[in-house]
């Protein structure tokens, strides 16, 4: 492949040909967004444009809604609880940890134009591909099984308990069709119909924190002033680990294409890259606000007391009922309704980002509806086994639960060592790949992330494995998977120096 020239900031189109290949959007499916101006020879001038914010606003929050998700907010219940407000300040840089991570994935998708699992299908041979691809398709059902859950939790709560777990995942299963109904609309009515569902979100969890009334010097304390004892050190991990969902990092790399930009331009890319920075992070600071009322709902109520470590997801609209009673409208219902507008959001986005991950890793042009119907069923079909099995104890969801999250956990490097790859990828990104100061931070947040959640891992499997045969399998699993880890970074750290020094030398001697 030719190098990369410092003012092209694509992939050498030559390389794919849209009218063959699996694309996120098609092109007239695009927001249309004037680019800026640009001076003659090239500089590059940016005024910041109110009009041009609210255009390119939609894909960060959509993003957001993974933070927002009934595993986030069981975690979120469960540190208040047993913590009380000492994990708040966990919770903001955990929260910062994943716009970073987030904010790369929007890098690399409009760079290139292309996103996550499109670029891995080209970067990595077809075995590794096939790997990256069945361990992100598992990583999708384990959380989409949290979500569906959430929602028929949530569904069974309005109904007064009329409606059973697995009736719950069935009317959660037919969001697929409202999401084609929306998609048939454009892209701008979907991001609308999701923002509905935050301020749903955001209104009900505030309606929450002002009926518990927390103090705000604690929560304040709590959110500025680092704290961790050997007592809440798990559920400190927990936070930190339920943040990074491996699909969002595929999944924003793509929401990002959603608008027209000109990738022959270096100052548009850099304009979409400015706006789509301010919008992810307002997004996420939204949803960090949304986490803490939720924290503080609980820390406030069952913090120190004896049913602290029994709360969950299933039991906690009943718990707040007995802790905090009817009220004017009662919150049981409150709860009940914040938690079916956040399970709906994420599984719907979960649909989606099925869709841009089974699409561009296998290069499959579908229809929308039969890519829907397809990803949809990878996790409706194993949630309604689950759902069936565990409708009649909440102590064996809460087991499941903790499955699930170690599910997700162990794909956690599959996502965010092929991103960190690619950004630093002077072939993939030219001009717009991440400098060393940049690269390093990135590489230690990425480290961090997988060093907790291998302690989740060793924290959990310790507990939990027992026999010999069950020893060894549990072993081997774990010797393949470290085996794969170390060849994704291998190829981090000795490959791409190679050709990025390669293809500087090039550059310069075409110069010369």
């Amino acid at each position: 492949m030719p190098p990369q020239q410092n003012n092209q900031p694509l992939l050498d189109n030559s390389r794919h040909d849209d009218a063959q290949e699996e694309t996120a959007y098609d092109s007239s499916e695009k927001v249309v967004v004037v680019g800026i101006d640009e001076h003659e020879g090239g500089v590059d001038r940016w005024a910041f444009s109110w009009k041009k914010l609210w255009l390119f606003s939609g894909p960060g929050f959509l993003m957001s809604i993974a933070f927002l998700d009934p595993g986030n907010l069981e975690s979120d219940l469960q540190s208040g609880a047993v913590a009380g407000y000492s994990l708040l300040w966990l919770l903001m840089w955990a929260t910062a940890m994943g716009l970073l991570v987030q904010l790369l994935s929007a890098r690399l998708g409009v760079a290139t134009g292309r996103h996550l699992a499109e670029l891995c299908r080209e970067e990595y041979p077809t075995w590794a591909r096939i790997v990256l691809w069945l361990m992100t398709e598992v990583a999708l059902i384990g959380s989409d099984i949290q979500e569906v859950i959430g929602s028929a939790i949530a569904i069974r709560i309005l109904s007064n308990g009329l409606v059973p777990l697995w009736a719950g995942v069935v009317i959660t299963a037919l969001d697929c069709f409202i999401f084609l109904f929306l998609e048939n609309y454009g892209v701008r009515k979907l991001e609308a119909f999701f923002a509905v569902l935050i301020g749903i979100m955001a209104v009900s969890f505030a309606w929450m924190f002002v009926e518990a009334k927390p103090d705000g010097v604690d929560v304040l304390v709590g959110t500025l002033v680092p704290k961790l004892s050997s007592r809440t050190i798990q559920k400190a991990v927990g936070v930190v680990g339920c943040i990074i969902m491996p699909h969002n990092v595929f999944l924003h790399s793509a929401l990002v294409q959603s608008r027209q930009v000109d990738h022959r331009k270096r100052g548009h890319v850099q304009e979409a890259l400015n706006y789509y920075s301010i919008e992810s992070t307002f997004a996420l600071i939204v949803s960090f606000v949304i986490n803490v009322f939720v924290t503080t709902v609980f820390a406030k109520g069952f913090y120190g007391t004896e049913i602290a470590n029994s709360i969950g997801l299933v039991n906690a609209g009943q718990y707040l009922q007995e802790k905090y009673g009817g009220g004017i409208f009662p919150i049981l219902y409150i709860w009940g309704i914040g938690l079916l507008a956040a399970g709906q959001s994420s599984t719907i986005t979960g649909t989606y980002a099925g869709q841009f991950i089974m699409g561009g890793f296998l290069n499959l042009r579908l229809k929308k509806w039969i890519r829907a119907l397809i990803t949809r069923s990878f996790a409706i079909i194993p949630t309604m086994i689950v759902a069936l099995i565990f409708d009649t104890s909440e102590e064996s969801l809460d087991v499941l639960n903790e499955w699930l999250n170690i599910l997700q956990s162990v794909q956690i490097p599959f996502a965010l060592i092929p991103l960190l790859c690619l950004v630093s990828k002077e072939q993939i990104m030219g001009t717009f790949k991440i400098g060393p100061v940049l690269k390093i931070i990135s590489w230690l947040v990425a480290a961090l992330v997988i060093v907790i959640n291998g302690y989740l891992l060793l924290d959990f499997f310790s507990s939990k494995v027992n026999g010999a045969v069950f020893i060894t399998i549990v072993c081997a699993l774990t010797a393949a998977y470290v085996a794969f880890i170390l060849y994704l970074v291998s190829r981090a750290v000795t490959f791409l120096p190679w050709l990025s020094l390669m293809g500087s030398r090039t550059v310069a001697t075409t110069e010369n």
